[in-house]
């Protein structure tokens, strides 16, 4: 996908979740205070951090399209996965607020404190954002394979987070409806374990973040991928030195091969021009690619 078109859908699809995650959050915050479900307030803070990283999105991506410029020879892809370790983060704290409040409500509990009765709009709620939230998730991960954009996957799990949390809203406040006293302590054990469940999608996506930004190769069956669309030229006879990595939504790749030493400077050029335009077709035009030819030894 060309770079301009990408940028348009990261900004098209995201503004609809910003949209839906602020009308949302109001909501939830509004149905957890009239309908007294300390659950719900978490959910619809957890719903505010989701429109706070699509702010992130949208801010990074905007920096991450900008071409190569004198500062910057690789173009500048990693704002991009800087700001999935951003979102990472984000969730990663707001799932941390969640448990400590829930640990705290069920301490309560334990100490014989009574917690209030939560009111059937705060049920209505939590299954309304499960719907919205689900829904979000498609839209957002199908569009982030589509223009491999490491952000947008990392926020469509963020919208998916936000799905599983308030089934475990629903659940706490569910059996906290219509079970009786006894049961309403289900509403800060559900959130528990669906904090447990965000730190744990925080953890990967800040932790394949950081692998980019260190400079972590690609996986093995993509290498083997890449050097079989190499080694596919027959006049090639070795590929060594093959060096690659991330930059944001492209790949950098970097290799040696070696050819028959008559092979004159302007045949050699064009193998390496032929090499660079199957990785591109395969991996994007934003693909860079680096070629030593060395002759057969």
């Amino acid at each position: 996908m060309k770079t301009g078109n990408r940028e348009k859908t990261i900004y098209k699809v995201t503004w609809v979740g910003f949209f839906a995650n602020v009308v949302l959050s109001i909501a939830k915050l509004l149905a957890g205070i009239f309908g007294r479900s300390g659950a719900m307030i978490a959910d619809a803070v957890h719903s505010i951090s989701d429109f706070a990283t699509d702010v992130v999105v949208l801010a990074f991506v905007k920096v991450s399209a900008k071409p190569k410029d004198e500062g910057h020879d690789y173009g500048h892809g990693k704002y991009e996965t800087l700001a999935t370790v951003i979102i990472g983060l984000a969730l990663f704290a707001v799932g941390v607020g969640i448990l400590i409040n829930s640990i705290e409500l069920i301490r309560q509990v334990v100490d014989g404190v009574v917690i209030d009765r939560p009111g059937l709009i705060a049920l209505v709620a939590a299954a309304v954002s499960i719907v919205v939230k689900e829904a979000l998730y498609w839209y957002t991960i199908l569009a982030a394979r589509c223009v491999n954009s490491s952000a947008m996957e990392a926020n469509a799990w963020h919208h998916r987070s936000d799905a599983f949390s308030s089934i475990g809203t629903l659940i706490g406040i569910g059996g906290a409806y219509f079970l009786g006293e006894q049961w309403r302590v289900l509403d800060p054990i559900a959130a528990v374990i669906v904090s447990l469940f965000i730190g744990k999608v925080a953890y990967n996506l800040v932790k394949n973040g950081l692998n980019e930004l260190l400079e972590r190769s690609l996986p093995k069956e993509l290498e083997d991928e890449i050097i079989g669309i190499i080694m596919s030229d027959s006049r090639l006879s070795d590929l060594h030195n093959l060096k690659t990595r991330r930059l944001g939504a492209h790949f950098a790749i970097e290799l040696h091969v070696r050819v028959d030493g008559a092979m004159s400077v302007n045949d050699s050029h064009k193998l390496t021009q032929s090499i660079e335009k199957r990785l591109k077709e395969k991996y994007g035009d934003g693909t860079q690619v680096i070629i030593h030819i060395e002759p057969v030894k």
